[in-house]
């Protein structure tokens, strides 16, 4: 099998625009674009379908993706077994203007000479990204399991910051002068987030928010974009959403939408960081380091209750 070609398939996945992968590769969307058809000749599978956007993956082509990046990983262990220097460290991040890629972009600026590749799996079940932590597919990933003990064998999962929260409204909304708000200001308001996973982290932190403070989230039905949100939160008198504080999102200057602190307490989702106990990529433990530096959130905090769940201790000689 041309490991090429499966890279190829790994990138156009993660990235959803095989213009963007051969960008990415360094070689044409031409030449992309037939190592994946010959893939798919080999396979004897479809794993995409062509769409305006760019392509999505087929049933058969998500069932390949966990191997095919699994192949490359390999790949890219044994180069750098005998090959000089070192590879850059790979981070899985939820998306990239996630607070945790922001978060990374200003650890990457304080040290703009660190071989850093910030990827976004695009996997909801945090097990699943786990395991991909223990095959090596990614150094480290942004991720929370709720449960310590369904971690995998050999994966660690520190604490690495708290996300607040915040809500946007449109410019019609009756909140939308507010400067900040208390959670029980939100009650009775129609707040959407689309596109929660049942089963998954967001899906569980949503259930306690929701309980612990009488709220109407509703988290039902696809998640079409940030682009049809924001547009329909424009438009809309009593329509709101929440978003995390450092999360970064762009709109047309018409859209005038407001971004509104939520405060005492603040309603915070305790991000953590999985990676391999042993023998971590050795650029980790500044990317730690960084992120120990952070200042607390100031006043009250609301947490889930599995905020205290990650080990809180920062990566240590033990796990070097």
């Amino acid at each position: 099998m041309d490991t090429e070609a499966v890279r190829s398939f790994v990138r156009a996945a993660e990235l959803g625009q095989l213009r963007h992968a051969a960008d990415e590769l360094g070689v044409t969307q031409q030449a992309v674009s037939k190592r994946i058809a010959a893939l798919e000749r080999e396979l004897d599978a479809r794993l995409f379908t062509r769409t305006a956007r760019g392509v999505e993956l087929t049933p058969d082509g998500r069932s390949f993706l966990p191997h095919a990046r699994s192949i490359v990983a390999g790949v890219d262990r044994a180069v750098t077994a005998v090959g000089p220097g070192a590879r850059a460290l790979r981070i899985d991040v939820l998306g990239l203007r996630s607070a945790q890629a922001v978060m990374l972009h200003d650890y990457w600026r304080a040290h703009p000479g660190t071989g850093l590749d910030v990827v976004t799996l695009r996997v909801d079940d945090p097990r699943v990204v786990a395991a991909a932590v223990r095959a090596g597919d990614v150094d480290a990933s942004f991720r929370s399991v709720t449960d310590p003990a369904a971690l995998p064998p050999g994966v660690r999962m520190i604490h690495a910051f708290h996300s607040p929260l915040e809500l946007l409204v449109g410019p019609r909304h009756p909140l939308a002068p507010a400067r900040a708000l208390t959670p029980h200001q939100l009650r009775g308001l129609r707040i959407r987030v689309p596109g929660i996973t049942p089963g998954s982290e967001w899906a569980d932190f949503y259930d306690q928010l929701t309980t612990a403070f009488d709220l109407r989230v509703d988290t039902a039905g696809p998640n079409f974009g940030d682009e049809v949100l924001l547009d329909a939160l424009a438009d809309s008198a009593d329509l709101a959403t929440l978003v995390g504080a450092r999360d970064r999102y762009l709109w047309p200057a018409g859209h005038d939408l407001r971004r509104i602190p939520i405060v005492n307490p603040a309603l915070a989702y305790p991000l953590s960081l999985m990676f391999r106990g042993t023998n971590p990529h050795p650029g980790l433990r500044a990317v730690v380091g960084h992120l120990a530096g952070l200042p607390p959130l100031p006043g009250p905090v609301w947490l889930p209750s599995w905020a205290t769940a990650p080990d809180p201790l920062p990566l240590s000689s033990r796990t070097a």
